[in-house]
């Protein structure tokens, strides 16, 4: 399994996951995952239908909002990846590298956080995201 690192209360990121990678993350609190990845990015990733079916075997809820570096910050990305992560609950976010999902995450939290404090946490877990300052502090005035 790929290393998980917190950047809240409720929220971890990841790379990607293996089928028996989800009853790995039950076990250790969580609620829900989002995966980030669109389908046949990499020949080695499980499809998202294998995915869900094993996230729901292990007792979590599965969402996939599948992402390209060309939609990182579209509205109705950033808008259900909003709605996803203030759904309750613990949410480990994965993609391939856990970047992306950082960078989904940190543009849904400045619609509603200052961008100094989004970039202060999400650095805290590991993800200097200071180079996308500028559509972060675009983000911030979409909310």
């Amino acid at each position: 399994m790929p290393p998980i690192r917190p950047i809240s209360d409720s929220v971890a990121i990841s790379g990607w996951l293996d089928e028996e990678d989800f009853a790995e993350v039950k076990s250790l609190g969580f609620d829900k995952v989002i995966n980030f990845r669109p389908d046949n990015e990499a020949r080695d990733q499980i499809p998202s239908a294998e995915a869900e079916a094993a996230a729901h075997r292990s007792g979590l809820d599965y969402v996939q909002i599948p992402v390209t570096r060309q939609d990182l910050f579209k509205d109705d990305v950033v808008e259900l990846a909003a709605k996803e992560f203030a759904s309750g609950g613990r949410t480990l976010a994965y993609c391939a590298s856990g970047q992306r999902a950082a960078i989904v995450w940190a543009a849904a939290t400045a619609r509603s956080h200052p961008v100094d404090e989004v970039l202060s946490t999400v650095g805290a877990g590991g993800f200097d995201l200071r180079l996308i300052r500028d559509d972060l502090e675009a983000q911030a005035h979409r909310g």
